[in-house]
């Protein structure tokens, strides 16, 4: 899908065709759309095929009066099982001479919230300072989604004080794994926006030296809370093994005691079971059911007393 984008009188207004200092957004093109983005929009095959590429990392790269700049989006989805998932995706970011052009493989929260208007002061005609705010607003996704994780770390940190069940473990899995993700795309975000920085890849004003700078501070901020985060997170995944522990230690000391307990009427009625007259009181019936009811019932107080049944 490609759409055409161009910021007039303050807002971002959606085109029918391309024009002049416009954003041409491309979610997921067709064949069609690609051979048109390459034949007519004279886009570089190779960028084209990098932007659409999930396992390609952030960079930066020029080719004649094209720039190509791929940053690392974070994205957010609830899985089949009910677990917040949280990942990278690259968005392929091409300057051209009057254009600016976004492709990416699958829709995004940050194409969503440059089209509703989430962002401000964003103008398509000035191409750099409109590459710079959507890698700003990049870098704020990361914190927003940084701060979800913290949120449901929480809620799961409140949880492991009951049982542990395995939809926390999962969670807790693919908190991690995110964090993971979260770490190592924002150091290669890292690397491209100070690539930038120099100068030596797109132009830059002075009011875009100090965007960009505000970008790798917002960069910085999210590499710090990811590192803590992931720190917590891992503290709480070795907690987590200490409660599954401590409940199977618990667990087993309850079947010990009832073994134990059990034992002792089976004892004293198979010792009278026997064929022998030798055994105290063996005429009367009764004693030996007497005798199992009173040694079961001492030997539930005296565990009972010292704590087997209580959990520590």
């Amino acid at each position: 899908m490609i759409e055409y984008y161009k910021t007039e009188s303050g807002k971002l207004r959606e085109l029918d065709k391309m024009e002049p200092g416009c954003w041409v957004s491309v979610v997921d093109p067709t064949a069609k759309e690609m051979k048109m983005l390459i034949e007519d929009y004279g886009i570089d095959s190779g960028f084209l095929k990098s932007s659409l590429d999930e396992e390609e990392s952030s960079r930066v790269e020029q080719e004649e009066d094209q720039t190509l700049i791929i940053v690392d989006t974070a994205v957010s989805e609830i899985t089949k099982n009910e677990t917040i998932r949280f990942y990278t995706m690259p968005l392929g970011i091409i300057i051209t001479g009057e254009h600016v052009f976004t492709i990416s493989l699958r829709d995004s929260k940050i194409i969503e919230d440059v089209i509703a208007g989430r962002l401000r002061n964003l103008q398509t005609g000035y191409r750099t300072q409109f590459v710079l705010r959507l890698m700003m607003h990049i870098t704020s996704v990361y914190l927003v989604y940084l701060k979800q994780i913290d949120k449901t770390s929480d809620v799961l940190e409140r949880q492991l004080h009951g049982a542990v069940k395995n939809q926390q473990l999962i969670q807790m899995m693919e908190l991690e794994k995110s964090l993971v993700y979260f770490t190592t795309s924002l150091k290669s975000n890292d690397l491209t926006v100070n690539k930038i920085l120099r100068g030596r890849v797109i132009k830059l004003y002075e009011e875009d030296q100090d965007l960009l700078e505000d970008v790798l501070i917002e960069l910085k901020q999210a590499q710090e809370m990811a590192s803590i985060y992931s720190g917590i997170l891992a503290g709480m995944v070795e907690a987590c093994g200490s409660v599954i522990s401590n409940n199977l230690n618990f667990v087993m000391w309850r079947l010990t005691t009832v073994t134990i307990i059990l034992a002792i009427p089976t004892m004293v009625f198979s010792f009278y079971g026997m064929n022998t007259t030798d055994l105290p009181f063996s005429k009367y019936t009764l004693f030996p059911t007497v005798l199992s009811i009173a040694a079961t019932a001492v030997a539930a107080i005296f565990l009972f007393k010292f704590g087997k049944f209580k959990k520590r």
